[in-house]
């Protein structure tokens, strides 16, 4: 066997030909394997499905994006070797389904190995139409080409086929077990990974990010739950729904967006901190409640997995194209706090700070993941739970004399007293969408919508002033600073890596609370000579992107300029490498439109 310490593994067939199964298989045995691994998959938006990749990529070293190229492309179909191919490296090896895909060996650029999958999975489960099982006899080649443990992987079908019927499992089971027999000795002695050396003694835990966002929000004490189903978000609300009464709590599935964040209103004004999933179409129908919630300084999480837009757009690929609707959505000047998450781990402890920022700050808090982070897979050491978790309780002790809801603090930060607490005189709480005075009391006056509107704005200044500095990759100074914020930090840094080790004075930045955005940045730019801001999303009338926007707009910098695509993939290291040059080249401030990617 053959010690390598990275692959990147592409899988192109259908959606219904169980992709997405094999590619997290693949994905979580890597992860229980102690292996580091990224994974990245697209989807059809049709119910009747249609062409479909999963993408793993395993390391013995971290893992930061999915890969550029492929070591491993695995064609199902004809269109899929056409399709895909360009993807595959020089010298990487083309795995085909000999029962559907004609490829031409005489291109030498790459190995070929033909298996016939097709007819020998319906040899080995037996049955017209069983072919549809081939997707376990791949997961048994790739097992046997990769030397993977095929113990755990029957373990972890034996998991996933738990809850189907006897048949279906032993037909999987059959399937892998074929594709492990299988004798593919062109490829030579196969390929081993080198153990991954583990910088710390924890066990390593392997979610999706959509997973680890969920299972964060229940860490941090969340009890209530709100959504209507909406892609990529849907699995939140679903893995809501399922262990929310494991804790006592409840999740309402509601019959639209505003129904579900007004019952996550209503639950947070009882005095718990409830959130509502969505994506981009979703946050659009919630801005009016959004609203409601600055108004009266009501602690709510809503997540964002962003997907394409405008409209219905593009609900199976990725962007970054709601952070405009996230810190500005609403009528109004209605401050709201906004932070993003940068990775699948990133995502579960981002979960949990976005509840104690509501909480802290009492007012909305928006999380910013998006597809590329809802989807793939990673591993990551398991989180300390008995020193996160929390139990959110009411405090129900008497508030004094002359309580204000509403109090005009220096700081701009007051709570409200939940629906049965105690008030000495006072019968009950006041919230209202209103504009009021210290009391809750509507107040129309001048002075009442002037003092709360600059209290509703001092409290994220405050939480402006407490938020840690970001750090620099790289050195502090220099020629090239890429500057990112939610999924791009893994490329980022990749980036970073590749052209400093070509000699290139490159660094990169990255930033998690996007409003209020963290002090200390400003210095941080004037550090480089370029600054570019990488994220998918258009580059706009002006040659920038909407983060790239926001700093421009923050601190007047005009070498701030944007990096974009739009093609709702996530980015590439050579994607974001060949856009510096691109900049490099053209000093007029206006950034060039970037080329469509050759394949996704």
């Amino acid at each position: 066997m053959k010690p390598i310490r990275d692959a990147v593994i592409r899988l192109a067939g259908h959606s219904q030909d169980g992709i997405q199964t094999v590619g997290e298989l693949l994905a979580r045995l890597s992860g229980r394997s102690a292996q580091q691994v990224m994974s990245y998959m697209t989807i059809p938006a049709t119910i009747s499905g249609g062409p479909s990749i999963y993408q793993v990529r395993i390391g013995s070293d971290e893992v930061f994006s999915a890969g550029d190229e492929a070591d491993v492309l695995v064609a199902f179909y004809q269109h899929s070797y056409e399709e895909h191919l360009p993807f595959l490296r020089r010298g990487g090896l083309l795995l085909y389904d000999s029962d559907q895909v004609n490829p031409n060996v005489e291109d030498k650029r790459y190995t070929y190995v033909g298996v016939p999958m097709t007819s020998l999975t319906i040899e080995a489960i037996g049955g017209k139409g069983h072919d549809k099982g081939k997707d376990m006899f791949l997961l048994g080649v790739i097992a046997r080409m990769f030397d993977l443990d095929i113990g755990k992987l029957e373990a972890m079908l034996r998991e996933w086929g738990a809850r189907k019927p006897a048949d279906v499992l032993k037909m999987a089971l059959d399937g892998l077990h074929a594709g492990y027999a299988y004798d593919i000795g062109r490829i030579g002695e196969g390929f081993r990974f080198i153990p991954n050396e583990r910088r710390t003694g924890r066990a390593q835990v392997v979610m999706s990010g959509n997973q680890a966002t969920a299972y964060g929000l229940i860490a941090a004490g969340v009890r209530f739950g709100a959504g209507y189903p909406i892609t990529p978000s849907s699995q939140i609300m679903e893995i809501l729904r399922a262990e929310l009464p494991k804790y006592g709590g409840v999740f309402l599935q509601a019959e639209d967006e505003l129904a579900a964040i007004s019952a996550a209103l209503g639950a947070s004004y009882g005095g718990r901190v409830a959130v509502c999933g969505t994506s981009g179409p979703g946050l659009t129908l919630k801005s009016e409640a959004l609203g409601w919630a600055v108004m009266a300084e009501v602690p709510l999480v809503i997540v964002d997995v962003q997907r394409g837009g405008p409209s219905t757009g593009l609900p199976t690929k990725t962007e970054q194209s709601d952070l405009n609707l996230a810190v500005f959505g609403s009528h109004g000047d209605a401050p709201r706090i906004v932070l993003a998450a940068q990775d699948v781990e990133d995502a579960f402890y981002s979960a949990i700070e976005a509840v104690n920022l509501a909480r802290e700050y009492s007012c909305p808090v928006i999380l910013l993941t998006d597809q590329a982070i809802g989807f793939r897979v990673e591993a990551f050491d398991e989180p300390e739970l008995e020193k996160l978790v929390q139990e959110l309780t009411l405090d129900l002790s008497q508030r004094p004399a002359g309580f204000k809801p509403y109090a005009d603090t220096p700081d701009g930060i007051t709570h409200h007293a939940p629906p049965g607490a105690p008030i000495a005189d006072m019968n009950f709480p006041i919230l209202s969408g209103l504009e009021h005075d210290e009391y809750g009391h509507p107040g129309e006056e001048p002075r009442f919508h002037t003092m709360m509107v600059a209290k509703r704005r001092r409290k994220l200044q405050t939480l402006a002033a407490r938020l840690p500095a970001p750090s620099v990759y790289g050195p502090g100074s220099g020629d090239v600073l890429l500057v990112g914020w939610g999924s791009t930090y893994g490329p980022i840094r990749e980036a970073v890596d590749k052209a400093r080790e070509a000699g290139e004075s490159f660094s990169s930045l990255h930033i998690r609370y996007l409003n209020p955005l963290p002090p200390g940045v400003e210095k941080i730019l004037r550090g480089f000579r370029h600054i570019f801001v990488v994220e998918n999303n258009d580059s706009g009338l002006y040659g920038y992107g909407q983060f790239a926007g926001l700093l421009r707009a923050r601190y007047g910098d005009p070498r701030i300029r944007g990096i974009n695509k739009t093609d709702g993939i996530a980015f590439k290291v050579r994607e974001i490498l060949d856009g510096v040059r691109a900049l490099l080249n053209n000093p007029s401030g206006v950034s060039p439109a970037p080329p469509l990617s050759d394949v996704p």
